[in-house]
């Protein structure tokens, strides 16, 4: 059954504020280093909405990553410190990689980059500055130009045979402690996203320029997000698909403050 199906009235929910795009001149651009003298960090403004965020734990089971964009997973893990990027990329990238190989039935997985997040009261948000802040803009990691180049990037002998297949980008998202309470992830079910709502928006780096899509405000958004997530539980999260069959191609999501957080 799918989200659509769901009598969302009998679903618990919270009211949570996320932050949208708000309408700009020009292509949104934000630096992802310190940016050249008179130049803002981003121009890619937040317009703050207050909407029902609802718990997907009961409907769980009728997720699906190809009508919603992101699944609800089982997914234990063997790693002690999410913190040690040699222990990361040495025992989590070859149990992700054969967990997603398994899970999406792909003939291939290839994982190219991981973030760790971890929420710092008044901190800002420094790569390369240890731990990431949360991410707490609706966005998509990639567009359908940037999840293109991916492949051409990681696979470029290959990709425009591959592209001429199906390819996916997808974001694997997991607590490294639990259960999760602190600025936990919504995500938006793709099925309510009108081409419009999506902006393209530069990401530039000191040596390349990437692109994600920002997030125009519908009222005919539906949000969900999972409740108290455990350290075996991971949502999988579309982020690109070269399908062109009516699936799901991308997966808005966000972090946000769940106001029923205890105070400690």
């Amino acid at each position: 059954m799918g989200l659509h199906q769901a009598k969302l009235e009998l679903l618990p929910f919270v009211t949570g504020e996320l932050n949208y795009l708000a309408p700009t001149q020009g292509k949104p651009r934000t630096y992802a280093f310190e940016p050249p003298p008179g130049e803002p960090r981003s121009t890619a403004l937040p317009e703050s909405h207050q909407v029902p965020i609802f718990d997907a734990r009961l409907i769980a089971a009728g997720l699906s990553l190809d009508r919603e964009g992101f699944a609800l997973v089982r997914h234990p893990t063997i790693v002690r410190n999410f913190y040690d990027d040699k222990e990361v990329r040495s025992v989590y990238y070859p149990a992700a990689e054969a967990f997603l190989r398994a899970t999406l039935k792909a003939d291939r997985v290839v994982i190219f980059d991981h973030t760790v997040r971890k929420r710092v009261e008044g901190a800002a948000d420094v790569r390369g500055a240890g731990p990431r802040q949360p991410a707490t803009r609706v966005h998509v990691d990639q567009t359908e130009l940037s999840g293109a180049n991916r492949v051409r990037e990681h696979l470029p002998d290959e990709a425009d045979e591959l592209l001429k297949g199906r390819v996916q980008v997808i974001n694997l998202w997991r607590p490294i402690r639990g259960p999760l309470r602190d600025t936990p992830l919504a995500m938006l079910d793709g099925q309510t996203v009108e081409p419009g709502d999506l902006i393209a928006s530069d990401l530039i780096y000191p040596n390349r320029r990437g692109e994600t899509y920002s997030v125009k405000y519908n009222p005919n958004h539906r949000w969900y997000y999972v409740p108290e997530m455990t350290t075996d539980e991971a949502l999988l999260l579309k982020c690109y698909d070269s399908a062109t069959d009516g699936r799901t191609r991308f997966g808005p999501h966000t972090a946000f403050v769940d106001p029923t957080t205890p105070p400690d």
